[in-house]
Order: structure tokens, then C-alpha cells, then sequence
């Protein structure tokens, strides 16, 4: 069997990439011309009685509705999040009247900045943070932190787990929502340092057609499709798809090769039953960037190799390495208002998920001769023994990069997931006397599985060159299980070389909480959930020189959460909030190399707590929000991977992660947007339970500093000689790669513009740049290699809106 025989299986039809583009940049006009785009101000009146759909259910706090007489209204800025859903039943409030730090990043601000992938749209949130897998599973995809804490199992769509392990694009959302700190009242076990909440677009009353198509640096061609048509009076159709091919400036041999398609039909629209049907699918083939390695001189702290002359565009992977993409997402939503006080939700997903892997994981290390190196080699052959000292001691030109990393691996792998998950919730508003309540419960049961078979390589893949990689590999040939048992790779905790690892969770969880209002505008929340976690783990098949293993985990979890509100404006609160979360081990069944251990099996979870207080005021009629949040996050019983073994093990550390947050977005002036953030961040590590953490030291990943801003201005506005200018910067302190603080990446700055011009209100061109001065910025971390981000780059953009 060969590596082309094995990656074809999942190929994408690379066709469709163009006749999507081609179809994007083609498609005619169908319908009347919108009114123009609006991006200041307007006031409206609106009859007593009327209250616009997207504050009507803020009725409770706005006090102006109480009264019998027409109300002037002001047309809020899109840019202004405070009002934006945070997208999920079981959190019926708006961004603005959540007790929690809540981070939108809205549609209008991923328009102007031509965002295509979730990873894109992340880098507007301080706190987060991107990380590749490590270890012997190699696993990539999204995998982000926040606040310096794993939520890699933590990305939702509208309020429903994502359990896929890929990257994901952009061309759906609508838009993006990050609720920072333990969150498990409302999403079970998990949410360390918080949830990411992707809000799809859905089908809406009227028709529309938009279609765009993009091209630039690094051979990038995007084309997307958008088309909403109305059926009925209460039925419409929605279908918004997406076919990308590009590759990556600064970055030798690394490209992506998606499409997408994501197909809806919405029935009930303004009626009190209503039923939503998504189906999502996405096809990628990309190669995986494992990036650089780091290096450490002799009681000195390590840096990456390309701060010391190595050239960015260095890869070190082989010709066998793809990360191919299968995923497929079927969602039902059903809203039910039975009676006035009470609305009904029922929400749920199946998932199938396909997905061909091989890596080749760089390691600059030393070893001293004749060392036993059990976990530094493949098949008794050491990697590059002497590549750090070579290259510290001026002999560059020598030093040898290995391409097996820590553990002789990641090896190949085909992995197979699917998931079903069912949340029912109910919303109540009711009186018990004088007190008002919101009742919020329901359930969640969520099942996933998942089935893996190595592959092998015939013979050791040999070291590449550190200042000139090659990825070719002569006569290297790829096998499965039976033609290669014993060239596995060697699973740690004495597992050994096996060919089969299968893993399926199963977690049933209650939840419910009641916001009570003690006055008309102090309020106080109170929830728990109970989840029950039962998780199982095997390795089976390959090599006899080790039995076969199987594992399994049950743990019972309750996490409350306590909230204070006062209200004395329906545009302005200050909260106080304090939640707890769990996050059992066995936790990341799609998305880690090994699930579970001997050891972790029996390990007690990880347990967060948040102290937070905090303050949100939308101003100058809606045109301008404005947040400040003080927390403090402690966690306990802390997981950390080792970058050798690729384990994940409990540590006994205890982390404390405290600090400010503050954001402001909106319209400053008359056709003035501005989106900025910024966060203050003291992450200490109070505990250290082993030997690879450093008591009072930094957390790993987390700054002390870091903020964006994004800003756009109309020249103007439906004149002839109309312009869009705008523009952002991306600023991240320097961060520590490890608990022990021995290895450092440097501040992140990237520069970043936008020019735009509308021919009429249907056609617009527009060109954005990003890293304007081709900083030398790292994007993907982890303890002993980074990603340098992209280069210098342009896009270029025309659409059509109608």
C-alpha cells in the first residue's frame, strides 16, 4: 500500500474549488435593489406596543416600554455587540445581559476584513491563543486556548459541541461568540477558560443573493456563495457554500485546498412553532505545519531557530504529509412558545467526521552518546543527536532536524468519528407574588465515538538539513497494520505498537437555574448542572510483543454558578459572577492522541473557578458599547502534555489566571467604526505538583499584555467617488512556551488595512493587507516548536449583494 493509494480515499474533487469561484463570480441578479448599506445612526419611531423584534426580549429592562406613548428609537451600530445573541437557547439573553465577559466578533467586522476561518475571526479576541497537537496522535485542526487553558472540546454552533477535528472556515457565520470562564452550568464538563459559539446564518423572510470572489498573494482563489429565497409566507431557503484554494506566504510547500456547502430550510418563520434544518459539509485537503523547532543553550533560554537567522519559509515535513478532511453536520432546531411565560427548545446534531493524517513533527534536540533513548526513537535509529549543539556552536550547516519528533512519530492514521447530541431546554418568564423569575432547565445527552488504524512507515524517515529542508524521501514506503506491525508507533504507558485504538463517550446531563429579581433592577442567578461522564478507551491489534489494553473512566460532576445583577438602565449593568467547571481527562475523545491511560483513568478531573465582576454600558443611543471585566481563574488538579511521551497526565498544579478585559465597538462618529480590546493578564502557576512546572512562575501561552483594534472609516457614502479606508493591529506580548519557563516566542505585531469602493449598492471591490510589514510573527505554539504566521500578503475582493 502506498501513500497515494491511502490519500485518495479522502481527495477532495479539486474541481469544484473552481466552479464554485467560477459560479460566485457569475451569478446575475435576480431581484430589487436593497436600500444601501447602513453605517451610522438612524432614528425610527415606533408605535407604543411595537417594540422592534430585537429588543423585545429585553422588555424587562427597558423602561421607556412600559409607557403608552410613542417611543423614538435609534438604529444601533453594527459594530456595537452588546445586543448580538450569544446564540443558544440555554443562554436566552443578549451579549449585553449576560453576567459573564462575553466576546462577539460581528458580522460586519469579518466583512471588512475578509475573514476566512475561524481562526481568522478568533485573532479580534484577547486571551486566545492557537496550539497544534502534540505527541504521537499529532493532532492539528482548531485546537485553541483561552486564557491559557485548552478548549479544544469547547467549540460549539449555535450551542450544539462541534466534535470534529479540522480547520474550519468562515463562509456560514454569521457570527462569532467567545464566553469567557468556566461555563459548565450551561455547556457540561469542559469550558476551562471559557466557549466558543459559532452562530450560523439561517434562513430569513425575503430574498437575497450574494456572491463574492477573491484572489491574491499565494495563489489565493476563494469564491463564496450566498442565496436566501422565500418560499412562503413562513418558509424559506437558505444556501451559502464556499470552494478555497490558496497557499501560504512565508511558508514553503503548506497550502489548503477546501469547499463547503451548507444547505437550509427554515418553516414557522413569525409563527409561535418554528423548525430550522441545517446540513453542513466541508471537504480540505491541507498540508500540516508543524512549524519550527525551538532551541535552548546551556543555561540560557530556548527561541525559536528563526530568530536566529533560519528562514521562515523552512518546512520540514516529507511528501507523504496531508491532513485530509471529511465532516458532515445534519442539526434540527425546534422553538416551540406554547403559552406566553413559557418557550420550549429542542436542538439536535448528528456528526460524522473522516479524517487522514501524517505529520512529520520536527525535533532539534541533544543526546548524549550511547543514551538510552527509548522515547527519542523509531525503531532503535536516534534523531539527530547532536542538531541543537551543531547549530549553537556556529556549525550550522551540519545540524540535522529529525522528522519523527519525541516518540517516532506522529505516525499515519485514518480516524472515523461520529456523534449524535440532544439538549431539550425550556425558558419561563413568571410571577410568585411581587418576584419575577426566569427559569431556565432542561437536558443534554451527548454521545460520541471514535475508531483510528495506524499506518507505518517500511523504514526510519531520515533528518533533513536545518538550513535547507528537503521534503523528498526516496524508496520511504507507507504500509498498514499487517505489513508493518512492528514499525508501529510505540503508544507510551506500555502499550506498545498497536493498530487499532477506539474510544466513544457518552455524558447525560440536568441543568437548571432561576434569575429572580429581588428588585426592579437587582437581580440574582442561580444554576447548577449534573452531568454523568462514561468514557472508554482501547488499543487493540499490531505487534503481539505487548497484550492488548482497554480502559474506562466514570465520573459524576456537579458545577454551579452564582450571579448578581443590577440593571438600573436597560443600557448598562454591572454583574458579579462566580461559576466552577470539570473537565475529566478522558474528556477529548475526537481531538487527543490517547484519550486515556492506566494511570489517567483514575485520576481526579480538573476543576476551574471563576471570581469575576464586571461592567457593560451601551452608549450614545446604541452606537457605542463599552465592557470592563476584573477576574480571577483558578484551576486545580492541572493537565499538561508532555512534549516528549505526548501524554496527558495530571500534574497536581494549581494555576491562578487573573486579570482586566476591556472592549469598546461601535460607531464613534458619523461613518467611524471602531472595534478594539485589550487584556491584562496575571498568569501564575501557584502550585507546582511535578517536576516540569516552576512554582510562581507564568503560565505557558498566557501574556501579560496583549489588544487589538480595528477601525474603518466611509468617505463619501453613496456618492460616485465613495471610499471604505480601515485598518487594525494585532499586538501579544511575549509568551513562555513551557511550565518551567526556559523556552520563550516573542510579542506578536501585525499590521493590517483595508481600501474598499462601491460602484452602486449592489457592487463592491475591496482589497485588504495583512502583516503590512512582514513581521516575523508565530501563530500556532507549543513547548518546543511555533508556526510562523503569514507574511506580507494581499487579497483582493469583488461581490455582489441584491
Amino acid at each position: 500500500m502506498t501513500d497515494k493509494t491511502i490519500r485518495q480515499k479522502l481527495r477532495p474533487f479539486s474541481l469544484l474549488t473552481a466552479s464554485m469561484a467560477l459560479a460566485c463570480a457569475t451569478t446575475s441578479a435576480h431581484a430589487a435593489q436593497d436600500a444601501p448599506p447602513v453605517t451610522d445612526t438612524q432614528a425610527t419611531t415606533t408605535p407604543a406596543g411595537d417594540t422592534p423584534a430585537k429588543d423585545r426580549k429585553h422588555d424587562a429592562y427597558n423602561h421607556d416600554a412600559e409607557h403608552g406613548y410613542d417611543v423614538t428609537h435609534v438604529t444601533a451600530s453594527p459594530m456595537n455587540v452588546l445586543h448580538e445573541s450569544i446564540g443558544l437557547s440555554r443562554m436566552p439573553q443578549d451579549a449585553m445581559h449576560t453576567p459573564q465577559n462575553v466576546n462577539v466578533v460581528p458580522q460586519i467586522l469579518m466583512q471588512q476584513q475578509n475573514v476566512k476561518s475561524l481562526d481568522e475571526a478568533l485573532k479580534n479576541v484577547p486571551g486566545i491563543t492557537a496550539s497544534v497537537g502534540e505527541g504521537e496522535g499529532g493532532m492539528a485542526g482548531d485546537q485553541f486556548l483561552i486564557r491559557g487553558f485548552a478548549a479544544q472540546n469547547d467549540i460549539y454552533e449555535n450551542g450544539l459541541r462541534d466534535f470534529g477535528v479540522y480547520a474550519r472556515d468562515s463562509f456560514y457565520y454569521d457570527h462569532v461568540s467567545v464566553i469567557k470562564g468556566p461555563s459548565s452550568e450551561v455547556f457540561g464538563n469542559g469550558t476551562t477558560g471559557g466557549a466558543i459559539n459559532i452562530v450560523t446564518k439561517t434562513p430569513h423572510l425575503g430574498n437575497s443573493y450574494q456572491a463574492s470572489f477573491s484572489g491574491g498573494s499565494g495563489s489565493y482563489y476563494r469564491g463564496t456563495l450566498d442565496v436566501n429565497y422565500q418560499i412562503n409566507s413562513t418558509t424559506a431557503f437558505r444556501l451559502t457554500g464556499m470552494g478555497n484554494e490558496n497557499n501560504v506566504v512565508g511558508r514553503d510547500y503548506i497550502y489548503s485546498h477546501r469547499w463547503g456547502i451548507a444547505p437550509s430550510i427554515a418553516f414557522g418563520l413569525g409563527k409561535k412553532v418554528s423548525f430550522v434544518l441545517e446540513y453542513f459539509h466541508q471537504n480540505d485537503n491541507r498540508i500540516p505545519d508543524y512549524g519550527v523547532p525551538v532551541v535552548t543553550p546551556t543555561g540560557g533560554i530556548g527561541y525559536p531557530v528563526t530568530e536566529r537567522g533560519v528562514k521562515r519559509t523552512n518546512w520540514y515535513g516529507t511528501t507523504y504529509d496531508q491532513d485530509n478532511t471529511s465532516d458532515d453536520m445534519i442539526t434540527g432546531r425546534l422553538t416551540a412558545r406554547v403559552s406566553p411565560i413559557l418557550t420550549l427548545y429542542n436542538d439536535m446534531r448528528g456528526g460524522i467526521f473522516h479524517r487522514y493524517f501524517s505529520a512529520s513533527q520536527e525535533a532539534c534536540s541533544n543526546f548524549s552518546s550511547g543514551a538510552t533513548l527509548t522515547n527519542n526513537t523509531i525503531n532503535g535509529a536516534a534523531p539527530s543527536s547532536t542538531c541543537q549543539s551543531d547549530y549553537l556552536s556556529g556549525n550550522a550547516a551540519s545540524a540535522q532536524v529529525a522528522r519523527n519528533g519525541g516518540v517516532g512519530g506522529p505516525e499515519p492514521y485514518r480516524q472515523s468519528d461520529w456523534s449524535i447530541q440532544d439538549v431539550f431546554s425550556g425558558v419561563a418568564h413568571l410571577h410568585t407574588g411581587h418576584i419575577r423569575h426566569e427559569i431556565i432547565g432542561g437536558f443534554d445527552i451527548e454521545y460520541v465515538t471514535d475508531h483510528r488504524q495506524n499506518y507505518a512507515y517500511g523504514s526510519n524517515r531520515p533528518s533533513t538539513s536545518l538550513l535547507d529542508p528537503s521534503p523528498y524521501v526516496p524508496g520511504l514506503t507507507l504500509g498498514d497494520c499487517s505489513q508493518y506491525p512492528n514499525r508501529l508507533v510505540n503508544i507510551g504507558n506500555g502499550v506498545g505498537r498497536k493498530c487499532y485504538k477506539d474510544s466513544s463517550a457518552l455524558d447525560v446531563g440536568f441543568f437548571l437555574s432561576d434569575q429572580v429579581w429581588l428588585t426592579k433592577d437587582l437581580s440574582v442567578k442561580a444554576g447548577f448542572r449534573w452531568d454523568h461522564w462514561n468514557s472508554t478507551y482501547s488499543a487493540t491489534g499490531g505487534s503481539t510483543a505487548t497484550p492488548d489494553v482497554s480502559y474506562g473512566q466514570n465520573e459524576t460532576t456537579i458545577n454551579p454558578s452564582v450571579s448578581i445583577m443590577y440593571t438600573p438602565r436597560s443600557n448598562l449593568m454591572v454583574y458579579f459572577n462566580w461559576s466552577e467547571s470539570t473537565t475529566p481527562l478522558s474528556l477529548y475523545v475526537t481531538n487527543s492522541s490517547e484519550p486515556m491511560t492506566s494511570k489517567s483513568q483514575s485520576a481526579a478531573p480538573e476543576r476551574s473557578r471563576l471570581y469575576e465582576v464586571g461592567a457593560k454600558y451601551s452608549a450614545f443611543h446604541d452606537r457605542i458599547g463599552f465592557t470592563a471585566a476584573l477576574f480571577r481563574l483558578e484551576k486545580n488538579n492541572s493537565t499538561q502534555t508532555d512534549p516528549t511521551t505526548g501524554d496527558v497526565s495530571a500534574t497536581s498544579d494549581q494555576e491562578r489566571n487573573q486579570g482586566l478585559e476591556l472592549s469598546v465597538s461601535g460607531t464613534l462618529l458619523r461613518n467611524w467604526m471602531f472595534y478594539g480590546t485589550y487584556a491584562l493578564y496575571d498568569p501564575t502557576i501557584t502550585k507546582a505538583g511535578s517536576t516540569s512546572s516552576r512554582q510562581g512562575g507564568q503560565i505557558q501561552y498566557v501574556p501579560h499584555n496583549q489588544a487589538t483594534a480595528w477601525t474603518s472609516y466611509e468617505i463619501a457614502p453613496r456618492r460616485p467617488w465613495n471610499m471604505t479606508i480601515g485598518g487594525g493591529i494585532t499586538w501579544r506580548q511575549g509568551v513562555w512556551l513551557d511550565q518551567l519557563n526556559t523556552a520563550r516566542a516573542p510579542a506578536t505585531v501585525e499590521f493590517d488595512a483595508m481600501v474598499a469602493h462601491r460602484f452602486n449598492n449592489n457592487w463592491k471591490v475591496a482589497m485588504n493587507a495583512y502583516n503590512l510589514d512582514n513581521r516575523l510573527n508565530y501563530g500556532s505554539l507549543f513547548s518546543n516548536r511555533v508556526t510562523p504566521s503569514v507574511g506580507r500578503s494581499f487579497l483582493f475582493n469583488i461581490s455582489a449583494q441584491y
